[in-house]
């Protein structure tokens, strides 16, 4: 298979080969596989707080604010 990039960001990708001595090829493999991987974790993510929010689990705008303000409060 072959891709092609914007020029910049080939370049990025052939600098951040040369800092790590490693490839490219093998570095665009391994973001192409993370990538995917994410995708598969952010989709289940999705579909748990669907579940959820079906079964009636969730909070309120302000019950969120209330969390958050206690987080940063931490």
């Amino acid at each position: 298979m072959e891709i092609h990039l914007p020029p910049e960001t080939e370049a990025r990708l052939s600098n951040s080969a040369q800092q790590q001595g490693r490839p490219a090829d093998e570095i665009a493999q391994e973001i192409v596989t993370r990538y995917f991987e994410e995708q598969t974790r952010f989709i289940e993510a999705v579909k748990q707080g669907e579940a959820a929010l079906e079964r009636g689990e969730y909070l309120t705008h302000e019950q969120a604010g209330e969390r958050l303000q206690r987080f940063l409060q931490a």
